[in-house]
C-alpha cells in the first residue's frame, strides 16, 4: 500500500521523471520482494499491483517515450551542426585516419558513410566516380566505413577487407573491385582482389584480424550522427542521402563553393 501511495504521489509529479520513477519503483519493490534464493519469482499480488498502476496511467509510457524521441532528435541535431561546423573549420580532424582520393586541400570535403555490400551503395559509387573524376583538383572524397551488418551479413567482413588493402596503399583499388563485384562479396573473393592487387598476403590476412578497432570509430560516429542508412554524405555542411544522380551532386557542389 505504502508502494502505491509512493509511485502515484510520483506520478503526479513532473511529467518527464514519471516513467523513470514509475520503473525505480517497481524495480525496488521487485528487489526488496525476492528472497536471494528465488531472485526469477514474482508475486502476483505485486505483478497486479504494478499492473494495475500502469493501467491507471497508460499516458506515462507515451508521454515517456514522445520525451525520450524529441531529446534523441535534439542530440542528433547538435551532433550534426558540431559535426558541419568542425568541416568548415578543421576538416583534417573530420578526415582523420580515413582514407581519401581527389584533391589534397581539403577545400570541399566530401564525407561518404558506406557499405560494400549496400546496393544503394553500389549505385552511388558509379555517380561519385564520374564526380570526383571531374573535380578531382577541388573535392577531397572521404569514405567513411558504416557497414550494416544486421542486414548486410558481409558488409563488416569487406569493409575489414578494404582496410586491410588499404594498409598496402590500395584502399581505392579494393573499393572498387568490391563494388563492382557486390554479388560476389565472401572470403574467395577478398583473397582473389588481394591477388589480383598484388597484395602481401600474409600481411593482409593478419590486417584483416586487426581493424574491428580501426572501423570501430567510423561507426560511433555515424550512430552520433543518427544515420539510419547508407550511403550518406555530407558535403562542406550539405548533408544528403541514398542513390544520388550526378546533377544532384553537381547542384550541391555549386552551392557549397
Amino acid at each position: 500500500m505504502v508502494i502505491t501511495l509512493l509511485i502515484k504521489s510520483q506520478l503526479r509529479s513532473n511529467w518527464g521523471f514519471r516513467l523513470a520513477a514509475l520503473m525505480m519503483f517497481c524495480l525496488a519493490l521487485l528487489v526488496c520482494s525476492l528472497p536471494a534464493q528465488a531472485a526469477t519469482r514474482i508475486s502476483p499480488q505485486l505483478e497486479e499491483q504494478v499492473l494495475q498502476i500502469i493501467r491507471e496511467h497508460p499516458e506515462v509510457i507515451l508521454e515517456s517515450v514522445q520525451a525520450y524521441q524529441q531529446k534523441q532528435r535534439e542530440q542528433i541535431q547538435q551532433a550534426r551542426q558540431a559535426f558541419v561546423e568542425q568541416m568548415k573549420t578543421n576538416p583534417k580532424a573530420v578526415i582523420g585516419e580515413s582514407p581519401t582520393t581527389g584533391s589534397t586541400d581539403a577545400k570541399i570535403v566530401l564525407v561518404e558513410f558506406s557499405d560494400f555490400q549496400c546496393p544503394y551503395c553500389a549505385a552511388a559509387h558509379d555517380t561519385l566516380k564520374q564526380f570526383v573524376a571531374k573535380h578531382q583538383d577541388e573535392v577531397t572524397l572521404v569514405y567513411k566505413h558504416y557497414p550494416l551488418t544486421p542486414i548486410h551479413p558481409e558488409a563488416m567482413s569487406a569493409a575489414k577487407a578494404a582496410w586491410a588493402a588499404g594498409q598496402q596503399g590500395k584502399f581505392w583499388e579494393y573499393h572498387d573491385a568490391l563494388f563492382s563485384q557486390q554479388d560476389k562479396l565472401g572470403d574467395t573473393l577478398y583473397l582473389e582482389i588481394a591477388r589480383n592487387l598484388n597484395l602481401d598476403l600474409e600481411k593482409f590476412e593478419r590486417d584483416r584480424t586487426l581493424t574491428t578497432n580501426a572501423i570501430a570509430p567510423d561507426i560511433q560516429l555515424a550512430e552520433k550522427l543518427g544515420i539510419s542508412g547508407t550511403p550518406f554524405f555530407v558535403m562542406n555542411g550539405e548533408i544528403f542521402s541514398g542513390a544520388v544522380q550526378l546533377s544532384d551532386i553537381e547542384e550541391i557542389f555549386h552551392r557549397v563553393q
